[in-house]
């Protein structure tokens, strides 16, 4: 893998959860964490039976030569049963221990990193993989095209979420303090990498429609949560569009303060065009938040095809703008029902406060029901589904192995 710990990111989340369930699904196994990027080892509990090689102290020029080394020592003194790759960078070695040793390997593509593959000696690896697996739909769709292979041949692999980490709660006192919010204080919130590959996720589009969303609810706050080179280009974007006050550049989010930013906003929204998944959404989801996604990429999973969560073009910055004032509209008046009729003070605000146009994307009622929502996503995709599909994987290959066995 690319990254265990050094990294967060939608690879490094899922090979996490990777190395999680496989050590539930198979107990008694030796499992082998070889990470290209990380230059130290996770904390390990004294029973667990896994292993970790990072070879982050290597030059980053050297790091692919000194992972295919480390691959093939281990594959000839050690011989695995099976390679599990979770970039598709790392098949062709793959391939050719299996060429070497017949060990068999599973390669998972992402998003864009199988979405336009340049490399001949990588697609006839992925090609060749006993196993594709690709974690959304779309991202199973253009990978079949660019490995001129038919879709079924790819088998559905999703992300998840861990609910135990991921849970509603009040909007948290020291952020409201941190940032200067009052509790009724509307706020959008989009947690990403800044840096000018990553603006596909939106954040130029929900600044866009800020002003539209001002006019309806003046003191709305957009927090843009991340760091990165785009940050200069960003903080000029606002200037020029006059929204200085609607928000707050919070720069990077540490893991532990996650699921707290996510039950600070009141929508989360990230309008994505090139989004594999989209794990973000079914963290926020899982805190039952609200969320905004596009419609042109694997975020359309993530949000069960606008079952949970609403679709907009990432082009279209008219209709995010009109599909946050609606969610918000809602919102508002949930809080405003508190001791009062909830159910007429919503239908109130959802047709005479803001109506949305024919072309806007509905808003499922769920939305705006925490538990149902957070149930919902949990059962589509919470940490046990993730280890059943995972041991579904696993199946051919265990049996294989228990029959070598036999004989």
């Amino acid at each position: 893998m690319p990254d265990y710990a050094s990294a967060i990111g939608g690879i490094q989340t899922l090979s996490r959860f990777l190395v999680r369930a496989l050590r539930e699904i198979l107990p008694e196994a030796r499992i082998c964490v070889i990470s290209k990027n990380d230059t130290s080892y996770p904390e390990l509990n004294a029973d667990w039976t896994t292993t970790f090689t990072p070879l982050g102290w290597w030059p980053p020029k050297l790091r692919t030569v000194s992972l295919s080394v480390e691959l093939f020592r281990r594959a000839a003194f050690e011989r695995p049963d099976l390679i599990i790759t979770t970039h598709p960078n790392f098949s062709p070695v793959a391939y050719w221990l299996e060429k070497a040793f017949g060990i068999p390997y599973v390669a998972i593509g992402n998003g864009i990193d199988v979405w336009e593959i340049r490399s001949s000696q990588t697609r006839a690896a992925l090609r060749n993989a006993d196993q594709l697996l690709a974690i959304s739909e779309y991202t199973r769709k253009r990978m079949a095209s660019v490995l001129d292979l038919d879709a079924s041949d790819i088998a559905l692999f999703p992300c998840t979420v861990d609910p135990e980490e991921f849970v509603p709660k009040a909007k948290p006192r020291f952020l409201r303090k941190r940032y200067g919010l009052r509790e009724e204080q509307p706020v959008i919130l989009t947690i990403t990498r800044l840096a000018s590959a990553e603006r596909y996720k939106g954040y130029d589009q929900i600044l866009s429609a800020l002003p539209a969303v001002r006019e309806r609810f003046h003191d709305v706050q957009y927090i843009l949560g991340g760091r990165g080179p785009d940050h200069a280009r960003i903080e000029a974007l606002i200037k020029d569009l006059g929204v200085g006050e609607n928000v707050i550049l919070a720069g990077y989010v540490p893991a532990h303060e996650l699921c707290e930013h996510y039950n600070l906003c009141d929508i989360f929204a990230m309008p994505s065009k090139g989004e594999g998944f989209g794990i973000v959404f079914l963290e926020a989801i899982a805190c039952g938040k609200p969320v905004i996604a596009g419609n042109k990429d694997g975020s359309v999973d993530a949000v069960l095809n606008g079952e949970i969560g609403a679709l907009v073009d990432p082009d279209d910055v008219a209709q995010i703008a009109e599909t946050l004032i609606a969610i918000l509209a809602r919102k508002v008046g949930s809080r405003k029902a508190k001791g009062e009729n909830a159910e007429a003070c919503n239908s109130e605000l959802s047709t005479s406060y803001f109506r949305l146009s024919p072309s806007s994307p509905r808003l499922p009622d769920i939305m705006f029901d925490p538990e149902g929502l957070r149930a919902r996503v949990i059962d589509a995709y919470g940490y046990e589904r993730f280890v059943e599909r995972l041991r579904d994987v696993l199946k051919p290959f265990v049996d294989e192995k228990a029959e070598s066995l036999k004989c």
